[in-house]
């Protein structure tokens, strides 16, 4: 793939993650972005529907898929796809559990715990991380010239 479509198809990507950001509030239900906005400072608790979980796997999954599609446009290696669908996969396993917990077991001292294990759940986190690292692995092996 020639670096200019490589590059636009990257950011029509992007530009995917940041619609998916912007209407947070239209599609994805999520009693923690109103608690902390006008709750919180008021001391109030927070009640949350069954259904706030299926949402945060929705925008985890929406997230994921794009994120994984910028990699493989970026790097175009299968391997690469899979070791990060595999990070992606272990860190669902580890943080949609725990943010389970943290729901039903929330007090007030442990709302913040609970609201940053949400956020890297419904935000693409790991794009971040792993965008990077793979290009140094990639320049380090020698498949990418500076």
């Amino acid at each position: 793939m020639k670096a200019g479509i490589k590059l636009i198809t990257i950011g029509v990507l992007v530009g995917l993650l940041a619609l998916v950001r912007l209407y947070e509030y239209r599609f994805f239900y999520d009693p923690f972005m109103y608690f902390f906005e006008v709750r919180y400072e008021a001391g109030e608790g927070i009640d949350f529907p069954a259904y706030m979980f299926v949402n945060v796997l929705l925008r985890f999954l929406l997230n994921t898929l794009i994120s994984l599609l910028i990699l493989y446009v970026a790097f175009r290696n299968t391997g690469i796809l899979k070791f990060s669908a595999l990070i992606y996969s272990g860190f669902f396993i580890v943080l949609f559990p725990l943010f389970i917990y943290l729901m039903h077991h929330v007090q007030p001292n442990d709302y913040l715990a609970a609201f940053y294990v949400r956020r890297f759940l419904a935000h693409p986190v790991l794009i971040l991380l792993l965008l990077p690292a793979f290009y140094y692995y990639r320049l380090q092996k020698g498949d990418i010239k500076d």
